[in-house]
């Protein structure tokens, strides 16, 4: 598995469509090199606003699938 360290600068715009949400993103992203007796894992940063903005979005977004849904799904 290749890992990667992501420093998301900036989210555009989310849209859901079939069981997805997507995000338009400002990001950098690098290829993180491990040794061997160490596993990595892909590492996500934002600043604070960033952060805030992706959850306002996410819930928002969440909140129209939600709705679109019958209420015997819920």
């Amino acid at each position: 598995m290749k890992t990667y360290k992501i420093e998301m600068h900036k989210v555009k715009a989310m849209s859901h469509g079939g069981g997805l949400i997507q995000a338009k993103i400002d990001a950098l992203v690098l290829p993180v090199t491990s040794r061997d007796d160490q596993v990595e894992t892909s590492l996500l940063s934002m600043s604070e606003d960033t952060a805030r903005v992706l959850l306002l979005l996410l819930k928002a977004q969440l909140a129209e699938v939600d709705g679109r849904k019958a209420r015997s799904q819920r």
